[in-house]
C-alpha cells in the first residue's frame, strides 16, 4: 500500500504565510567579553560558571595574552536579550580573581562600512594597461557583443553575475522594515554567495511594496545578470512575483526562502530518515504552515515521493493556494501529531508541539530559530527516536550551489528535478549520524553545483554541452 506524506505548517516568522500575522522572532545579543583574570588555577573556571548559569552560551574564547599574573582573554557569549546580558555582567564583577574590561560588540564592528565590495579582476597599473581595460581597446570588444549578444558571456562579467533582489518586506523576523534595512542582511547573503560559488553577487533594492513594480524593474535590469535570486518579500506577493519573472524571463530566477528552505529541509528530512534507519519515501510525515516555504516545501516533497502532501494553515488564503498545488488539508497539528512518523516544524512558536504530543518512535525536526517548537531534550525524553533543531539548517547549503548549476548550464529556468538533486547532492556529503553536513565546506557547494548543472541538462531547460562547446 502506498503510504501517505503529510505535512503541516503554522507560519514561522521568515517563513510565515501573510502579511498581518503575528511575529514571534526575537533576536539573540552576540557581544564578546574582554576580561582580565588572575594567572590562577580554576579562575577561567569560574567566568565560565559565571556565564552559563546565568543564561549565557559561550562562543569562541581567543586568549589574546598571557602574563606572570594575569591572562586576557575575548570570550563571545550569545544571550537571549540585554536583560541576560547585564546579569552576566554583573555575575563577572562578583568574581575576585576577574576584572571585565570591555563588552564589545563585534557585529557592529564586523558591519561597519558594510560586508562587500567591488574590485577589478585585473589592477590597472600602467598606461599600457588602462588602454586594454578602457579605451580605446574596449571598443573591440563592444563591437564583437554587438555583433553577437552571446559573446557577453564569455567577455563580461554578467555570465558571472547574480542580482539579489528585495523590497525588504519579510526580512528574516523582522517583518517590513524597508529596503535599505534590509541591507546587512542581503550583504551577507552576496558575500557567502561570493565565497561558496565564485561568483557574484549584487544587491539590488527595490522601494516598492507594488510586485507589478518590483516585476518591471527586474526586468528591466535583468541584461546585465546571469540570475535573479529573489530574497526577504512577503507572500503572497512573492509567489506572483516569481511566477510572473520566470514566465517573462529565459534565466534561472529563484525565491530563496521559497526552494532553498525546502532543498535545505528535504535534505534534513532525508537523512533524518536515514539516521533512524527508515525509508523517507515510505513513512507519513507531518510538516508544520503554508507560507512561502512551507508550500516550496511540500511541492518539493510530492514531487520527490509521488505521494500526496497533507497540511494545514492558520490562514484560508493559505490553505486555498495549497489544494491548488494539490495538497490536501488536516485540521490542526495535534491531529497531525498522531498521523504522523516524521514531523518537520517551521512555525517560529516556541513550545508549539506539547510533550504529551508525541508518539514513540517518531523523528522529530523542530527547526525554527532560536527557540524550536519543542526542544530536543524534551522530545527524546517523550518517546522520540530522533530529534533536531534548526541550527544547522541553513540556506547557504543550498542556494550557492544551486544557482553556479543553472548559470553553469545556462538553464534558461530551474526545473524541480535540479532542486531534488540538489537535495539529494547535500545528502550524498553528509557525514554518517548527521543531520547536515559543515555548510561551511568549500566542496559541498561544487557537489551541489555540478548535480544541479547535470539536472538541468536531464531536465531540458539548458543549453546543451556540444552547443556550448560550439559557442
Amino acid at each position: 500500500m502506498v503510504s501517505k506524506v503529510l505535512i503541516a505548517f503554522i507560519g514561522n516568522p521568515r517563513l510565515n504565510s501573510y502579511e498581518g500575522e503575528p511575529m514571534s522572532y526575537k533576536q539573540r545579543v552576540i557581544k564578546t567579553l574582554r576580561v582580565r583574570n588572575q594567572q590562577q588555577i580554576g579562575v577561567l573556571d569560574k567566568v565560565i560558571h559565571a556565564i552559563a548559569s546565568h543564561g549565557g552560551d559561550l562562543g569562541d574564547i581567543k586568549t589574546l595574552s598571557v602574563g606572570t599574573f594575569h591572562s586576557v582573554r575575548d570570550i563571545t557569549v550569545i544571550c537571549n536579550d540585554d536583560g541576560t546580558l547585564q546579569e552576566i555582567v554583573k555575575a563577572l564583577k562578583d568574581v575576585k580573581e576577574t576584572h571585565l574590561e570591555a563588552v564589545i560588540d563585534d557585529v557592529m564592528e564586523l558591519h561597519r562600512g558594510g560586508k562587500i565590495q567591488v574590485l577589478p579582476r585585473n589592477p590597472v597599473k600602467s598606461i599600457e594597461d588602462l588602454r586594454k581595460v578602457y579605451t580605446p581597446g574596449v571598443a573591440s570588444i563592444s563591437k564583437l557583443i554587438h555583433a553577437d549578444p552571446e559573446q557577453a558571456i564569455e567577455f563580461t562579467g554578467i555570465g558571472r553575475t547574480v542580482a539579489l533582489v528585495t523590497n525588504g518586506s519579510r526580512v528574516l523576523g523582522l517583518g517590513n522594515i524597508g529596503p535599505v534595512a534590509s541591507m546587512p542582511v542581503m550583504e551577507g547573503k552576496s558575500a557567502l554567495f561570493s565565497q561558496f560559488s565564485g561568483m557574484n553577487m549584487v544587491p539590488i533594492l527595490c522601494d516598492t511594496l507594488d510586485p507589478k513594480v518590483l516585476i518591471e524593474t527586474v526586468c528591466t535590469i535583468s541584461k546585465g545578470y546571469a540570475a535573479i535570486q529573489l530574497e526577504d518579500i512577503r507572500a503572497p506577493d512573492c509567489f506572483e512575483i516569481e511566477d510572473e519573472l520566470i514566465k517573462r524571463l529565459s534565466m534561472p530566477v529563484m525565491h530563496d526562502d521559497q526552494h532553498g528552505t525546502a532543498v535545505v529541509s528535504l535534505a534534513a528530512a532525508i537523512n533524518a530518515c536515514r539516521i533512524a534507519g527508515i525509508d523517507f519515501k515510505h513513512v507519513q510525515v507531518g510538516q508544520i504552515g503554508l507560507g512561502a516555504a512551507g508550500s516550496a516545501i511540500a511541492r518539493l516533497i510530492m514531487h520527490f515521493t509521488n505521494h500526496q502532501v497533507m497540511g494545514t494553515d492558520v490562514q484560508k488564503i493559505a490553505v486555498e493556494r495549497f489544494k491548488e498545488l494539490g495538497g490536501d488539508v488536516v485540521s490542526s497539528v495535534q491531529e497531525m501529531m498522531k498521523k504522523a512518523d516524521v514531523i518537520v516544524a517551521t512555525t517560529g512558536q516556541s513550545g508549539l508541539i506539547k510533550p504529551e504530543w508525541v508518539r514513540k518512535g517518531q523523528i522529530i525536526l523542530a527547526l525554527s530559530n532560536p527557540y524550536p517548537e519543542i526542544s530536543i531534550p524534551d522530545a527524546l525524553k517523550a518517546g522520540a527516536s530522533f530529534a533536531s533543531d534548526g541550527s544547522r539548517v541553513n540556506n547557504l547549503l543550498g542556494y550557492p550551489g544551486i544557482l553556479k548549476g543553472a548559470i553553469n548550464a545556462r538553464a534558461t529556468s530551474i526545473s524541480r528535478e535540479m532542486y531534488i538533486a540538489a537535495a539529494e547532492a547535500i545528502v550524498r556529503h553528509t557525514p554518517e549520524r548527521e543531520l547536515v553536513p559543515d555548510p561551511l565546506d568549500p566542496t559541498l557547494h561544487e557537489r551541489v553545483a555540478t548535480s544541479v548543472e547535470e539536472a538541468a541538462y536531464r531536465s531540458g531547460v539548458a543549453v546543451r554541452k556540444d552547443t556550448l562547446e560550439a559557442l
